[in-house]
C-alpha cells in the first residue's frame, strides 16, 4: 500500500461528507504514486549518512594513519616490501580463513553475487571480519584500492538497515534496491564523486544494462553520502588534470586508437585475471598459504620496479600517490609501460590470489600510464593529460565493463568537460573491442537478452532436483543452525513428512524473537501460498511467474497430483540455463534435508 493510499484511506478522508469529492483524487493519486517512491526520501538518505560516516573512518585509517607511514618507510627501505606484505598477507589469510564462512567471497563480487542470487542478503556475521582484512591487503601494501572496503561495506550497511526498517513498509525486493544504494554511497564517497559512485553501483550488476530499479534511492543515498564525508575531509578532488582546454579532430581519432589498444590489452588483463583467480579458489591448500603466495608475488613486482628506477613511485598499495604524480608532471614513457606491466601483475597476485579489496584504482592507474606514454611517444603532444584521461575512461571500460562510469568519472574529475568527448570515444572503443571480458565473473547479461530462447522450453529441463528443504516440525534455533547454516540459501521448501506444504525463507529469522526460537516451528511461518506448477510448465511462463509483482522467490515443481514434490525452480535456474547453451534435461532426484 503506497503512501498517499493510505493517506486517502485516513478518517479525514473517509469522513461521508468528503467521500464523493475525493474518489476521482484518490484514482489520479494512486496512478501517480504506484511505485511508493517517497519512501526513499527518508530511507536513502539514512543509508547515505550511515555509509558516509563509515568511508570516511576507513579511508582515514588506510590512507591518512597506515599508508602515509608503511609507503615512506618501503622506499627508504627496499627489502622491507617483502617483509610488510608477507606479513600483512599472511594476516589477511587468517582472518578470511578462520573469521569468514567463505573467505573466497568478499567486496564487489559478493555485492553482484548478493543482488543477482540472494535478494540483496549479506551475511553480516562476517562483515567486520572482511573490513579487517581489507584493511590488512591494503594497509601493508596489496595492490588494491578502498574502493572494495567501501563498496562491499556501503552495500552490506544497505542490506543490514533493510532487516532494521522492513517495519515501516519495505518489500521483500527493497533489499536488493537498499544493497546497491549502499554499494552507489560508498563508491560516492571513497572518490569524492557522487554521480561515479551512482552510475557504478546500477552498472555494477549487468555487462550490458543498468540496475534501474534502484535510480532515486542510489542517487539520494550517493550525494548524502558524498556530503558527509566532505564534511569530516572537505570537498578537493581526489584527483588533479592539469585540464587542456581544446582538442581537435585528429585528437578523436588519436583516442580512438588508443582505446582500441587499451581494449586489447583489457581483453588479455581480463582472462588472465579470471583464470588465477579460478585456480586460486580451486587450489587444495589453505587459504592463508594462497595469501602468502600473492603477497610473495605482490613484493616482487614492487621490488623489481624500485630496483630498476628508484623514485618516488611503486607498482603496489592503493597508489593514490601514484595516479597524482603520473598527472602532475611528465615520466618517461619507458618507466610508465613497465610500471604498468608491474602495477598489473601485483594486482593479478594480490586479488587474485584472494586478496580482499577491488581493482578500480589500479585499472584506473594503468590506463592513466598507457596514456600518458601514448601521448608522449605516439601522438607527439604536450597535452599527454588528454590522453592520460582517455586511457584511464578506457581501461575502467574494458575491464569493468563500465563505460558510463569511466566518462563520468573522468568529467568529474578533471572539473570540466574539456575531455568528455574524447573519453567517451575511447570508453566505447575498448568496451567493443575487449568484447565480453571482465574481471568480474559475476556480472551477468541482462535477463531479457536471450528471453527468445524460453520459447517451446520447459521447467523440466532447467528445474534443480537435488533439493534441499526443512520438516515442518523444525524449531527456528534448529533450521538456524543446520540447514540455513550448512547451505547458505535464502528460501527452503517445507515439508511434512513427503509432502511440500510451503517455503520458508531465512528472512524471516532476524524479525522474529530470539526467544522464541526453541519452540516456534519452521511450519507456523512457512509461507504456504507458493506458487505450484506442473514439470510441463512452459519457462516464459515460469520466468514471468517469478518476476511479477510481489512474485515468489522459488516455484514448486509437482506431480500430476499436486502433492509430490520433483524440483524447483528459480530465476537463476532460469538465466543460468541460458547463459550455458539453453535448457537442459533436468536428472530425475529429489532429496529433502531435515
Amino acid at each position: 500500500m503506497t503512501l498517499f493510499t493510505r493517506l486517502m484511506q485516513s478518517r479525514l478522508l473517509s469522513h461521508p461528507a468528503i467521500r464523493p469529492y475525493t474518489a476521482l483524487i484518490n484514482e489520479d493519486l494512486s496512478a501517480t504514486y504506484s511505485r511508493d517512491i517517497q519512501k526513499w526520501l527518508v530511507i536513502a538518505p539514512v543509508i547515505g549518512v550511515v555509509t558516509g560516516l563509515f568511508i570516511t573512518g576507513i579511508a582515514t585509517l588506510i590512507l591518512d594513519t597506515i599508508w602515509v607511514r608503511v609507503l615512506p618507510y618501503y622506499l627508504l627501505h627496499h627489502d622491507a616490501i617483502v617483509v610488510g606484505l608477507l606479513l600483512g598477507f599472511l594476516l589477511t589469510g587468517l582472518i578470511m580463513q578462520f573469521g569468514t564462512s567463505n573467505p573466497d567471497e568478499h567486496s564487489t563480487e559478493e555485492i553482484i553475487r548478493s543482488y543477482h542470487e540472494h535478494q540483496g542478503d549479506i551475511e553480516v556475521r562476517s562483515f567486520w571480519w572482511k573490513i579487517l582484512a581489507a584493511v590488512t591487503t591494503v594497509g601493508s601494501g596489496g595492490s588494491a584500492a578502498l574502493e572494495g572496503p567501501s563498496i562491499y561495506g556501503g552495500g552490506a550497511i544497505g542490506s543490514w538497515l533493510w532487516t532494521r526498517l522492513r517495519r515501516f513498509g519495505l518489500e521483500r525486493r527493497d533489499r536488493r534496491i537498499m544493497l546497491i544504494s549502499g554499494a552507489a554511497a560508498g563508491m560516492a564517497a571513497v572518490f569524492r564523486a557522487p554521480l561515479t559512485g551512482l552510475v557504478f553501483a546500477l552498472e555494477m550488476p549487468y555487462k550490458d544494462d543498468l540496475a534501474h530499479e534502484a535510480l532515486l534511492p542510489s542517487l539520494i543515498a550517493s550525494v548524502v553520502s558524498y556530503a558527509t564525508l566532505v564534511a569530516f575531509v572537505g570537498s578537493q578532488p581526489l584527483f588533479g588534470f592539469a585540464g587542456s582546454t581544446t582538442f581537435s579532430a585528429t585528437d578523436l581519432m588519436w583516442s580512438a586508437l588508443l582505446g582500441a589498444i587499451i581494449g586489447l590489452v583489457a581483453i588479455v588483463y581480463d582472462i588472465t585475471f579470471r583464470r588465477v583467480r579460478g585456480f586460486f579458489v580451486t587450489l587444495r591448500i589453505p587459504h592463508t598459504a594462497k595469501l602468502v603466495l600473492g603477497g610473495l608475488g605482490t613484493a616482487l613486482c614492487g621490488l623489481l620496479f624500485v630496483h630498476i628506477y628508484n623514485g618516488t613511485l611503486v607498482p603496489i598499495g592503493p597508489n593514490y600517490e601514484a595516479v597524482r604524480e603520473i598527472l602532475a608532471r611528465p615520466h618517461p614513457s619507458g618507466m610508465l609501460i613497465v610500471f604498468s606491466i608491474l602495477k598489473l601483475g601485483a594486482t593479478i597476485c594480490s586479488l587474485g590470489s584472494g586478496g580482499v579489496s577491488a581493482m578500480f584504482v589500479p585499472l584506473l592507474l594503468v590506463g592513466g600510464c598507457i596514456g600518458n606514454a601514448f601521448g608522449q611517444s605516439v601522438v607527439h603532444t604536450n597535452a599527454v593529460d588528454l590522453y592520460a584521461a582517455v586511457g584511464m575512461a578506457a581501461f575502467i571500460s574494458g575491464g569493468y565493463k563500465t563505460p558510463l562510469t569511466a566518462v563520468v568519472f573522468v568529467a568529474e574529475t578533471t572539473g570540466g568537460h574539456s575531455f568528455l568527448i574524447p573519453s567517451l570515444i575511447g570508453a566505447a572503443v575498448a568496451y567493443a573491442v575487449s568484447g565480453e571480458a571482465s574481471v568480474s565473473g559475476d556480472q551477468h547479461l541482462h535477463e531479457m537478452v536471450k528471453i527468445a530462447e524460453l520459447s517451446g522450453a520447459s521447467v523440466r529441463e532447467v528445474m534443480q532436483t537435488h533439493v534441499v528443504g526443512v520438516q515442518a516440525d523444525t524449531t527456528l534455533r534448529d533450521f538456524r543452525a543446520t540447514v540455513a547454516a550448512r547451505h547458505h540459501h535464502t528460501i527452503y521448501p517445507v515439508y511434512e513428512g513427503d509432502r511440500v506444504i510451503g517455503t520458508i525463507e531465512t528472512s524471516v529469522l532476524p524479525t522474529t524473537d530470539p526467544d522464541r526460537w526453541d519452540t516456534q516451528r519452521v511450519g507456523e511461518l512457512a509461507r504456504r501460498h507458493t506458487t505450484r506448477v506442473p514439470t510441463n510448465c512452459d519457462l516464459a511462463e515460469a520466468l514471468r511467474l517469478l518476476t511479477r509483482e510481489d512474485g515468489d522467490q522459488m516455484l514448486l515443481v509437482t506431480s500430476e497430483n499436486d502433492a509430490t514434490l520433483v524440483g524447483i525452480v528459480t530465476k537463476t535456474d532460469i538465466l543460468r540455463s541460458l547463459q550455458n547453451g539453453g535448457p537442459q534435461m533436468a536428472t530425475p532426484a529429489v532429496h529433502a534435508a531435515v
